[in-house]
């Protein structure tokens, strides 16, 4: 007859008393009460490791934070993992990891660490608009959330109600943002898969909304305005200065006196300063040569051509130029950014190699290769190109 052992009541466990030396209250099925000196109690499975076939100890709890009916359910799952192979304390510790991998890897966190990536291949003042809408759109209620347990309705319940006020666009670039962490974390091992691939699919399409800017016949109409302006020389310059070499406002606004080159005339902008993370330069017209010695007796001796006003060491605001154009009169028909879409068109209508205009507006050449052994010649070329727009800007019809 085989031997059975007699199962413990809530009682025997109460009123286990400590003795010399610890002791076990066995209750079968591999679940005892083991009793120390000192008087505590915790519960003890004692099983046989599925692959090594040794004996071990599962700890399922201390009493009387685990009663005698709670320990016996804890036995029993331990067991029902044994009959599908699984070690129970192995399972028990990848579920400890988890929890630590969840606390320490929230969308927060994770989002960071890709930033960290991120930001060295686009632009200071992208990389900064990009996190800041991150923040702004997923973090007041995902900050927090483990990376693993992020769900497809979760963030579209989230981005929903911009889209309600319109900012269609706005939510599509955040969702393919948020894919990069998500793919990011698959790639560092941190989850298996992205579940968030598909979710741009939930939102509307995002109206086409071009940059406002002038027809070329509106040009000399605008620099009319620009010389009559109430504004301070140095942003006048800057908008000039944008205008001849068809630069962005962020590189504009930063450029810095040891990127210009006047015995070559040339303007180096270093690839960290670029959207597209490449090295840009610009053929100096006679016309910019003007601007920027112009400017020489205000900022030669600073860091930045176009210095801030309050702060010298540093260089004037991005949205400097923005700004004024509005106060001029042309707020919704002209932003800064829209100076470079006046110049593509107007140099377009003119039979300009599109090619050269492409190269000359920093829009990167597909063929990286055809772009690398054109780069002497292109310089000389846009040269030409670069001088007929600075002369039509001043002399508009007669370039």
């Amino acid at each position: 007859m085989a031997n059975t052992t007699k199962q413990l009541t809530a009682t025997q466990v109460a009123n286990a008393k400590p003795k010399d030396k610890e002791y076990n209250l066995a209750d079968g099925r591999g679940l005892s009460l083991r009793v120390k000196t000192s008087g505590s109690k915790f519960w003890l499975f004692n099983y046989t490791r599925p692959i090594t076939k040794k004996r071990a100890n599962l700890g399922l709890g201390t009493y009387p934070d685990v009663p005698l009916a709670e320990a016996r359910k804890r036995r029993e799952a331990a067991r029902e993992l044994l009959a599908q192979g699984i070690d129970p304390q192995h399972h028990q510790q990848q579920l400890k990891e988890a929890v630590k991998n969840d606390a320490e890897n929230t969308l927060r966190s994770v989002t960071d660490t890709w930033f960290e990536i991120k930001k060295q291949k686009v632009s200071k003042n992208h990389g900064q608009k990009l996190y800041r809408r991150l923040e702004l759109y997923l973090f007041p209620a995902l900050a927090d959330t483990p990376i693993s347990t992020l769900t497809a309705p979760q963030v579209i319940q989230v981005l929903k109600p911009a889209e309600a006020k319109g900012n269609v666009e706005t939510c599509k670039r955040v969702i393919s943002w948020l894919n990069e962490v998500m793919t990011f974390a698959v790639n560092t091992g941190l989850i298996h898969s992205n579940p968030l691939i598909g979710i741009a699919a939930a939102f509307g399409v995002p109206e086409k909304r071009q940059m406002p800017t002038l027809k070329p016949a509106e040009l000399p109409e605008f620099m009319e305005a620009l010389s009559y302006a109430s504004i301070k020389l140095t942003t006048r310059c800057l908008i000039e200065l944008q205008l001849h070499t068809m630069t962005r406002p962020a590189e504009a606004a930063m450029a810095k006196w040891t990127e210009i080159d006047f015995e070559q005339q040339i303007w180096v902008i270093p690839a960290e300063r670029m959207k597209m993370k490449r090295e840009h330069i610009i053929p100096l017209t006679p016309q910019v040569i003007a601007l920027l010695q112009r400017m020489q007796p205000i900022s030669a001796h600073l860091k930045y051509i176009f210095p801030a006003d309050r702060n010298p060491n540093n260089h004037t605001n991005t949205e400097t130029a923005n700004m004024a154009i509005g106060r001029m009169g042309y707020q919704g028909r002209l932003v800064a950014h829209g100076l470079r879409a006046l110049a593509s068109t107007t140099l377009n209508e003119q039979g300009f190699d599109a090619e050269l205009i492409e190269v000359s507006l920093a829009h990167v050449d597909k063929n990286t290769v055809r772009a690398a052994y054109n780069r002497a010649d292109y310089i000389e070329r846009r040269r030409e190109l670069m001088c007929w727009w600075s002369g039509h800007i001043y002399q508009p019809g007669k370039g």
